[in-house]
């Protein structure tokens, strides 16, 4: 059984506010033990796509930088490029959109580094030999640096169901090469009744595997790669993503991610979970939808399967926001929320970190 360390968000006095949580936080959790002086510290964050507002905000990181920098650490704020077309492309754009959301030496005092380089190309490739992948490619700063943090936003996701460490660290750290394995399973279908032809799909497709032929949008089985843009960018909800036959697959794949990340840095990885803004999708599309429960604390951990779990649970525990994409059906304290949003079934992911000894399901929760 593992520890993870809770702090809710009241806030009655400058002792309960969010920068002192986390500095609580980061010292119960014992996060200033997972590097040494001199470290270089990724800490592996989200920057938000350009059109989206409920990313972390750079100030939550900023207190994370100060904190590894008072114990000697060298801090610097890192994520990978995008398999899709958007603002986080390459590094040019990632870093520019990096910018506009606040991540800036003014703010949180610490270098933006794109781990996976320029283009997305920048990466290492580590042995795994597991059930779904030999091999995983990963942005290379993620693999030289000497310790991982890794602040996490928890939320929805259409392809994991929940969002949380392990998406962050495996998907996110996972190179353009790498996010492409991880999303091969996806099979869309266009909904011929529902397409109006606007073509927002076919701009959005990485791969130009959809053209709008005859009014309607048609997808080159082919060419598709599986990464799911058409299906979060239609407004039509003309995309059938299919019996969504990958997604046990996916999840493991993401898993598989994380354990490769993780060889080598047996105790020095520590992670930070935060319950806000919990949306129905992750922080990639280009708009925020609006959170379906009322905020809810933040988590630390130095167990990466703990602190999921926990997240998930404390998720599911609370009350639903009536008018959001949320049915009336699982708005009581419960009801799995996290399964309802997307319909995937996100335990398959625990199951197989836990199985591969990344972490234990089973924590104790403490309030801090």
């Amino acid at each position: 059984m593992s520890e993870v360390y809770f702090a809710d968000l009241r806030a009655d006095r400058e002792s309960k506010n969010m920068p002192n949580k986390i500095a609580k936080l980061f010292r119960a959790a014992k996060l200033g033990e997972v590097f040494d002086k001199g470290d270089l510290v990724a800490i592996k964050t989200h920057f938000g796509e350009p059109g989206s507002h409920t990313f972390l905000r750079p100030q939550y990181s900023a207190k994370v930088v100060e904190l590894v920098a008072k114990k000697g650490g060298k801090p610097f704020l890192t994520d990978s490029n995008t398999l899709y077309i958007g603002g986080r492309t390459n590094a040019v754009d990632h870093l520019t959109s990096a910018a506009r959301h606040g991540f800036i030496p003014p703010v949180v005092n610490a270098p933006v580094i794109i781990a996976d380089g320029l283009t997305g190309r920048d990466h290492a490739e580590i042995r795994v030999e597991l059930r779904h992948c030999k091999t995983v490619k990963v942005g290379s700063a993620a693999v030289h640096a000497d310790s991982i943090i890794c602040v996490s936003h928890v939320k929805g996701h259409i392809m994991t169901g929940f969002g949380g460490a392990m998406k962050n660290l495996g998907m996110g750290f996972g190179s353009r090469a790498g996010k492409l394995e991880m999303h091969t399973d996806f099979t869309p279908k266009v909904k011929e009744d529902a397409c109006k032809g606007c073509g927002l799909c076919a701009k959005h497709c990485p791969s130009k595997a959809i053209a709008v032929r005859g009014k309607k949008a048609r997808i080159d089985p082919k060419r598709c790669i599986g990464c799911g843009e058409c299906y979060i960018t239609c407004y039509n909800q003309a995309i059938d993503p299919g019996e969504w036959s990958g997604n046990e697959i996916g999840q493991e794949k993401i898993v598989e991610y994380c354990y490769g990340i993780m060889q080598g840095k047996k105790g020095r990885m520590g992670f930070i979970s935060f319950i806000v803004d919990f949306t129905p999708l992750c922080d990639c599309p280009s708009w925020s939808d609006h959170p379906v429960i009322p905020d809810v604390g933040i988590l630390a951990s130095q167990d990466i399967v703990s602190i999921d779990q926990a997240a998930a649970d404390l998720v599911n525990a609370q009350a639903g926001i009536e008018g959001t994409k949320l049915e009336k059906g699982f708005l009581a304290p419960g009801k799995d929320k996290i399964q309802a949003l997307n319909n995937v079934d996100w335990r398959p992911q625990l199951k197989y970190a836990e199985e591969l000894g990344l972490g234990s399901r089973k924590y104790e929760l403490i309030r801090v």
